[in-house]
């Protein structure tokens, strides 16, 4: 399934003399005349009879943007930092007008969203981080809905049709070929059809493999830099999120699971209670620096898994320096195409699927909010959908899709909640929910009716808020909450 549907096969017998990287009906170079469409699309680790433009400085590197341009900009710590900002400066000099930049969760700063760059550049988030929230609420970019396991059908399906792609690489080896490092997910398929690649080439990207392999004959303008990469994580979990980490520890995760989580203080906190357990895998479309120390303990093995036996699977990475050291040039890690990794059908296929995603609320009969704060956009669909079906649906008859969060905000604020605030958006919807998790207990949904759910939730809840959340619940219920 994965090398018919997301990995695009060429016909090597087409690239023949100087033919261009997506040569099919017209033979002029791509970088002669980096216009021109063609109808073939190329696969990336193909290795094609031409050679990239080596430029010393990145504002040499995004000169090929041109107004009315769609420009994909690769994600997470993979971010081209240097190659955003020097497009964001070219936009500016050169008076461009409505160029789209479209990506996923970004790090760094995102200069083309500020006010000044209105009208030159609009911001497409397909999973919003906090350098574009601002812009999006203001109504400067734009966000689209949308699973993580389908993005790449954004650009299969030319919904959107990159004119230029920005990424991040290593440096190639004896052969020619770089590594998408720390970010393959949507990018494999961006590139694919993008019509101009600039590639910022950097000594420190970790070199991983899987479907992270593309071949610096892709490459229109490449520049090289030495930076190190954006760091998240490394700080402990307070004690609610230390409390939640051992309810999940102790009670839902198996010798023999299969895991998936994303980033943060919980599932930081997750892993560091699984010290004991035994032959646990790594199935995720990203993963944290705490698989690094229970790879080293011998409690990560991947050996009970079905598929990738033996491997641990992600899509992108974002943590700390040591994670970076720990999927440098190791085979251990397959880094592959998120429709792939994302497919329910693919993580129902891992042994005791245990998918642990976070919310900022959930109402008493368990609609599970994840991207929104009332009307205002937070982040978006991202993975969780896709793994908390897909460990649902495992093929053992024994998955757990779980959904973790602290009872209580910052402020104080319950985040179980009589109703969702007006505006927000259901992600998990509570039909898809089955385990919630607090500080303060676990809450089996499952199979529960709305008056049982709505006790189940009210026993996991901040104790300062239970009598208010169990009168809400009789006022919406017209009955009391009972197990």
């Amino acid at each position: 399934m994965a090398g018919a549907v997301q990995r695009i096969s060429a016909v090597s017998s087409i690239f023949t003399g100087s033919l261009s990287r997506s040569a099919a009906v017209a033979v002029t170079s791509r970088v002669n005349n980096p216009r021109t469409y063609y109808t073939y699309t190329p696969e990336p680790s193909q290795p094609l009879n031409r050679e990239p433009k080596w430029v010393n400085e990145t504002c040499e590197a995004v000169q090929c943007i041109k107004s009315g341009d769609t420009v994909f900009v690769q994600g997470a710590a993979a971010t081209p930092i240097d190659l955003v900002q020097a497009m964001t400066a070219h936009g500016k000099s050169s008076c461009l007008k409505d160029v789209v930049v479209c990506h996923m969760h970004t790090e760094g700063p995102a200069p083309y969203t500020e006010p000044d760059c209105q009208g030159i550049f609009r911001s497409c988030s397909f999973f919003m981080a906090g350098n574009v929230r601002k812009a999006v609420a203001e109504g400067r970019s734009d966000c689209i809905p949308i699973f993580l396991s389908e993005i790449p059908l954004l650009f299969h399906r030319k919904i959107v049709k990159p004119d230029v792609a920005l990424i991040h690489v290593s440096p190639p080896d004896q052969h020619g070929y770089c590594s998408l490092g720390t970010s393959v997910d949507c990018v494999r398929a961006a590139l694919t059809y993008s019509k101009i690649i600039v590639a910022q080439v950097n000594c420190r990207m970790p070199r991983t493999f899987g479907d992270a392999l593309i071949h610096q004959s892709h490459f229109d303008f490449a520049v090289k830099i030495d930076k190190p990469l954006p760091e998240h994580g490394g700080a402990p979990p307070s004690a609610e999120e230390t409390m939640i980490g051992k309810n999940i520890a102790e009670h839902l995760v198996e010798d023999g699971a299969t895991l998936q989580m994303g980033i943060g203080s919980i599932p930081d906190a997750v892993l560091s209670a699984l010290g004991n357990h035994k032959d646990l895998g790594i199935h995720s479309e990203m993963f944290a620096s705490g698989v690094v120390d229970l790879v080293k303990k011998g409690c990560i093995t991947n050996n009970r898994k079905i598929i990738h036996k033996g491997r641990i699977v992600g899509s992108f990475l974002n943590g700390t320096q040591a994670l970076y050291d720990f999927v440098d040039n190791n085979p251990f890690v397959e880094m592959l195409d998120v429709a792939y990794v994302n497919n329910t059908s693919i993580i129902a296929r891992n042994p005791k699927m245990t998918a642990i995603n976070s919310c900022i609320e959930v109402d008493l009969t368990g609609q599970v909010v994840s991207d929104s704060i009332g009307t205002r956009m937070f982040s978006g669909f991202g993975g969780q959908v896709d793994f908390i079906r897909g460990a649902a649906e495992g093929f053992d008859g024994k998955g757990k899709p779980i959904i973790a969060m602290t009872s209580a905000t910052k402020k104080g604020e319950s985040k179980i909640v009589p109703t969702i605030k007006t505006g927000a958006g259901v992600v998990t919807t509570r039909a898809h929910v089955h385990y919630v998790v607090t500080e303060h207990g676990i809450a089996d949904l499952f199979g529960k009716t709305l008056r049982q759910r709505a006790h189940a939730l009210i026993c996991i809840a901040h104790p300062d808020h239970r009598q208010a959340l169990e009168k809400a619940a009789f006022e919406r219920l017209k009955v009391m909450p009972a197990p």
